[in-house]
């Protein structure tokens, strides 16, 4: 790595000094880090002014930390714009020919660029951020905790990291500098609604989570690198005039991998079930380990928030049992109709999962499919605490459909994990939509050959099965 990112530096000290010599480029990052800064300073001190009237000082001490936090993303949205500039802006201008020339090879060209956009934006957000702390310190006398302090600096890195690294990703593959600002939607959005998330989380003062925050971003923000570094090729750079949507290619390439050479449905299904979970194997491990952890989890949440202890009588926790089976009525037990609404709401899930997880890697979507592992968890654990035995409550209530929608979970979730993995992950000789059209294809044969089947199977299970058995094991 040291022997790549040295030649890579050449590159960030030309980019670098090329951008303290546009004033276009100096001055909005001055002006976010100097003046931004002094009018938080305001924001806060007003804030805590006015709430200290009313004897709400709380509502001030949490304005303060989200006002940081602020402060240090900022200057770091410049970095977007520099970003997005990085390849297609040089092709456009005829700028990049003799960098691509040069005998660096594809890896440090792309390291020295990403360092080059994400230093000195990086750099104004934690001059703005001492700007703050100075201003806030001097006008309320408040100070951060240092473990505050080092989350929010953290955290500013790993924002600048992600946004930095996806935008250098859309310039690499986009044909021009409009596409690639239209693009850069797809960073925006996202990262707006991490922004509200991580203010609710400032405002309710669990500081702890935002090391999760912290680790997440950290982990898109590596595989943005590695897609990028993946699939940086200085050929087609230079070669890549114009992109169109050419639907005929795209479908001979989805369904030579979804027929896989197969003529007849019989010599299909007997080819490529075999083939389909041989490439979903490691992908399907590492999604069972996620729902165990997912389970670890609520059993732990389960211990942080008890219910109440006329709740977790044993015999009020039974009642309780036997009354949500017997007067669920919006799915009618025992009615062959409830099948249908059981397996669609459980395909939906799948389908919103796999719709967040191609925008993350897959890691969204595993976070999807882990919320009922962690339900299942927490109830385990608080049954236990009311006397019943967790086999006898997973029993009764997970394993009658569990058998079937529990494989047809992983097996989605493993397809989903693939699919974001084939992002990061180097098709030799493939472009990138070319090893997503495949991986994809793989997607679509899970969900036929597997998914669909057991859920429907589960589905029939859930509505005749397993509540016959909690009124059996429950009822009496």
């Amino acid at each position: 790595m040291l022997r790549n990112l040295r030649p890579a530096l050449i590159v960030t000290r030309r980019e670098i000094r090329d951008q303290f010599r546009d004033w276009r480029i100096l001055v909005p990052i001055l002006a976010l880090t100097l003046f931004f800064p002094g009018l938080m300073n305001f924001a806060a001190r007003e804030a805590v002014s006015f709430v200290e009237r009313y004897g709400a000082p709380i509502i001030g001490d949490r304005l303060i930390p989200f006002l940081l936090m602020v402060v240090g993303f900022f200057p770091i949205s410049v970095s977007l714009v520099i970003a997005l500039e990085s390849f297609v802006g040089e092709k456009e201008r005829r700028s990049i020919e003799p960098l691509l020339s040069s005998p660096l090879t594809d890896l440090q060209l792309y390291l020295g660029k990403l360092l080059a956009v994400m230093l000195p934006p990086l750099l104004a957000s934690y001059l703005g951020i001492v700007v703050y702390l100075w201003g806030v310190y001097r006008q309320v006398g408040w100070s951060p905790d240092p473990i505050l302090l080092l989350q929010v600096v953290a955290l500013t890195m790993v924002q600048s990291l992600l946004m930095v690294s996806g935008a250098v990703v859309i310039s690499s593959q986009a044909t021009s500098a409009r596409a690639a600002n239209l693009l850069a939607s797809f960073i925006i959005v996202p990262t707006a609604m991490l922004l509200i998330g991580e203010s609710m989380i400032m405002f309710w003062a669990r500081y702890h989570i935002l090391w999760w925050a912290i680790f997440g971003q950290a982990l898109i923000a590596g595989l943005l690198v590695r897609t990028g570094i993946a699939y940086f090729n200085r050929e087609e750079l230079l070669g890549r005039e114009l992109d169109i949507l050419n639907f005929k290619w795209g479908w001979q390439v989805f369904w030579g991998a979804f027929s896989g050479g197969a003529k007849t449905p019989a010599a299909w299904i007997l080819r490529e079930i075999p083939r389909t979970l041989k490439r979903l194997a490691l992908a399907l491990f590492c999604v069972l380990a996620v729902f165990i952890v997912a389970g670890w989890v609520g059993a732990q949440q389960a211990q942080i928030f008890v219910l109440p202890p006329e709740i977790m009588d044993i015999r009020n926790l039974q009642d309780g049992f036997v009354q949500s089976v017997e007067g669920f009525e919006s799915l009618r037990f025992f009615s062959v109709e409830s099948v249908p609404l059981v397996a669609m709401h459980n395909l939906r899930a799948v389908l919103l999962a796999t719709v967040i997880g191609i925008f993350s890697f897959g890691v969204m979507g595993l976070i999807v499919l882990m919320l009922p592992f962690i339900i299942i968890g927490y109830f385990t654990v608080t049954a236990a605490r009311a006397g019943i035995s967790p086999a006898l409550f997973l029993g009764a209530f997970i394993l009658p459909h569990g058998i079937l929608e529990i494989p047809a979970i992983a097996i989605a979730g493993a397809a989903i994990l693939r699919m974001g993995a084939t992002l990061s992950t180097p098709a030799q000789g493939k472009t990138i939509g070319e090893a997503l059209l495949r991986a994809l294809a793989d997607w679509v044969k899970a969900i036929l050959i597997f998914v669909i089947p057991l859920l429907i199977g589960a589905a029939a299970l859930e509505v005749f099965v397993t509540p016959a058995v909690v009124l059996r094991i429950f009822g009496g």
